[in-house]
């Protein structure tokens, strides 16, 4: 079987690094928020640029806590994608605002920015580009437009640790970077964790307090806040895992060349590049008409691909009919029944990606294009 994520076999490969750092938790004093989050915030705000970073509980509870201490809540919008994971706007509606959504670029997947002005309203306060799929949303043009109305900018990184846009790491362009470390990211926990990343240091500092009850000193609330500490053993994990997350991103790229040379004459449409990006390959989504004939047949010959994602967000039960859209979502929607996920992480060897490639190539979908 040729899995489509595989985080045990990262495990593996770091497996006596990884040990170690969990003993030596488990042999320690502190096993919430101590020495190994701290190392760890100090290292991933140094990898990333930025002067600070907070370590939470996970990446929906890492928007959450970024809006509201940025002020954002009940009465507010926040402007962002339909095409994405369902926690980008369940972290938004946890913090009290409502997400607006637009469509994306029919190339790159990411947010649309020329919608953004049709949706502003007076209750904008935000808004969130997700960066798909291990590369940048169209930035220029979403800074122009925050900077224009005064609006700030949260970048959801979930799926793009390490990336770059013009030089500089996502997640230290906006306001804040909102990073989940679930196990299958690329850089990813043995468990759930998430990271924030910030600029500024008193947003800093408030986040900090209110991922533990709004605490400045031990059992006194200064805020009202919550729990999303996250542990020393994921904390620790993580550390080992962001040594290594340059080369295993590299690993992905070389893996998505590999792809791209192979079906280069299919008639599957292939992920685009971005010029002044630097696309680090969370996943390598192609997109066929064909999707669930592809899908089936891949699955007889014990190769796992995946669908990222199968339903927009404005059309899943439990938000069709209550979230404010753009008036045209015409390429979310037709996006959605067509992309298909191929097996990718570092750990993948190059006869599984000969093996996909052969059985893509046997299977020719008549049209895996777009209109």
């Amino acid at each position: 079987m040729i899995l489509c994520a595989n985080p045990l076999a990262q495990f593996q490969t770091y497996q006596s690094e990884i040990e170690e750092a969990v003993l030596r938790v488990m042999r320690g004093p502190r096993y919430i928020l101590g020495p190994e989050v701290e190392a760890l915030e100090w290292e991933f705000a140094s990898y990333i640029g930025v002067p600070f970073s907070v370590a939470v509980a996970n990446g929906t509870d890492a928007i959450e806590l970024v809006l509201r201490a940025l002020g954002i809540g009940p009465g507010d919008e926040v402007i962002t994608v339909s095409h994405t994971a369902v926690a980008t706007v369940a972290g938004i509606e946890a913090a009290g605002a409502a997400p607006i959504l637009v469509d994306i670029e029919p190339d790159y997947c990411t947010m649309q920015p020329g919608q953004l002005e049709e949706v502003l309203s007076k209750r904008t306060k935000a808004v969130m580009p997700v960066h798909l799929y291990g590369q940048a949303a169209d930035l220029e043009p979403i800074l122009g437009f925050c900077k224009k109305h005064a609006l700030k900018m949260v970048e959801d990184v979930s799926q793009a640790h390490g990336a770059t846009w013009r030089g500089q790491r996502l997640g230290s362009i906006g306001d804040a970077g909102c990073f989940s470390c679930y196990p299958t990211k690329n850089l990813g926990a043995i468990g759930d964790g998430g990271l924030i990343t910030v600029k500024d240091s008193q947003l800093a500092k408030t986040i900090k307090m209110m991922r533990e009850y709004g605490w400045k000193e031990r059992y006194v609330s200064e805020m009202p806040g919550r729990n999303s500490r996250l542990d020393e053993i994921q904390a620790a994990i993580l550390r080992v895992k962001l040594r290594h997350l340059d080369n295993d991103n590299r690993k992905r790229q070389q893996l998505a060349s590999e792809y791209s040379a192979g079906l280069k004459n299919s008639s599957f449409e292939l992920p685009k590049k971005r010029i002044d990006a630097e696309h680090v390959f969370h996943l390598y989504v192609v997109q066929t008409d064909q999707r669930d004939r592809v899908l089936n047949s891949l699955k007889a010959k014990d190769i796992q691909a995946g669908i990222h994602y199968p339903i927009p967000i404005h059309k899943q039960p439990a938000y069709q009919g209550r979230i404010r859209t753009a008036r045209s979502m015409h390429i979310t929607e037709a996006l959605a029944p067509e992309v298909l996920s191929l097996p990718l992480y570092p750990e993948l060897m190059d006869q599984q990606i000969h093996e996909i490639v052969q059985a893509l190539q046997y299977l020719e979908p008549k049209n895996g294009k777009r209109g």
